[in-house]
C-alpha cells in the first residue's frame, strides 16, 4: 500500500495522522458535501484547508491530486483491497464513501440508484445553475448589462427548484430516506442566501423546499460538517 506521506500533496498539506482519510477542501457548497458525509458516517478523517486561490488550487502539489484544480478531494489509505485511493469530484466522493461505509445509499440496488440519480441531478443541474445565477447576481457577472445571462439561469434555477418542491411533497427527504442525495442537494439550497438570490427564485413560494432545508441544517453532523475545514480568519 502506498503511503499518503509519499503523495506530493503531503509536501504542502502534511498529514498529522496518515492512517486516516485526508480531506482537502474549502467550505463551499461542493466542499461541505464531503465533510458532512464524513461526519454523518462517523469515519475518522483529517481536514486540510485548501483555499480557492491559485496559490493553492493551482499549486503542483494540489494538481497532483486533482488535475482539474477544484476542491474537494480525498486520499483514503484504506480503499478497496487495502489500497490507497485518491478521488476528486464531490459526487464521486459521496458515492465512494457511501459504498465504503454501507450507509446513506439505500438498502436495495433500486434505492441505491435512485439516490445516485438525484446526486447526478444536483451535479448536472442544481449546482451549475444556482452557481451561475450567483455569479451573475453577486459577483463579476453582475456588471454585465445584458439581462439575458441572468434571466437564463434564474429561469432554470426556478424550474429545478420546482422539481424539488414536487419531489418533497409528503416526504422529509429526497428519496424518502436520508441519503447522499440530500447531502449533495441541500448545501446548494443553503447557498442561495449567500448568493442573495432567494427572491429571484421565488424562495417563499417553496414551502416543501424551505422545510426540507431547515431539517437538513438541524442535523448535528451537518452543523459540524458545514464549517469544516474552518475558513481562515479575516
Amino acid at each position: 500500500m502506498t503511503s499518503i506521506t509519499d503523495h506530493p500533496i503531503n509536501r504542502r498539506w502534511a498529514a498529522a495522522d496518515s492512517s486516516i482519510l485526508q480531506l482537502y477542501s474549502f467550505p463551499t457548497p461542493n466542499g461541505v458535501k464531503v465533510s458532512i458525509m464524513l461526519e454523518e458516517i462517523g469515519l475518522p478523517y483529517e481536514a486540510h484547508l485548501v483555499t480557492l486561490s491559485d496559490a493553492d488550487v493551482r499549486s503542483p502539489e494540489f494538481l497532483a491530486l486533482n488535475p482539474n484544480n477544484k476542491i474537494p478531494a480525498i486520499i483514503d489509505p484504506y480503499g478497496p483491497d487495502g489500497e490507497t485511493v485518491s478521488l476528486f469530484e464531490s459526487g464521486a466522493i459521496l458515492i465512494y464513501l457511501a459504498e465504503k461505509s454501507g450507509k446513506l445509499i439505500g438498502a436495495t440496488p433500486a434505492e441505491k440508484y435512485e439516490a445516485i440519480q438525484w446526486v447526478m441531478f444536483q451535479m448536472g443541474g442544481v449546482g451549475p445553475m444556482l452557481g451561475q445565477l450567483g455569479y451573475f447576481t453577486k459577483f463579476a457577472g453582475s456588471e454585465i448589462e445584458d439581462p439575458r445571462p441572468r434571466e437564463r439561469y434564474q429561469n432554470e434555477a426556478k424550474r429545478l427548484l420546482a422539481v424539488l418542491e414536487k419531489q418533497l411533497e409528503g416526504r422529509d427527504w429526497i428519496t424518502g430516506s436520508y441519503s447522499i442525495a440530500d447531502i449533495a442537494i441541500a448545501p446548494w439550497l443553503n447557498a442561495l442566501e449567500y448568493y442573495q438570490t432567494k427572491e429571484l427564485v421565488g424562495w417563499t413560494d417553496l414551502p416543501n423546499v424551505n422545510a426540507y432545508l431547515e431539517r437538513f441544517l438541524a442535523r448535528p453532523a451537518v452543523q459540524k460538517g458545514i464549517n469544516t475545514p474552518s475558513r481562515p480568519e479575516a
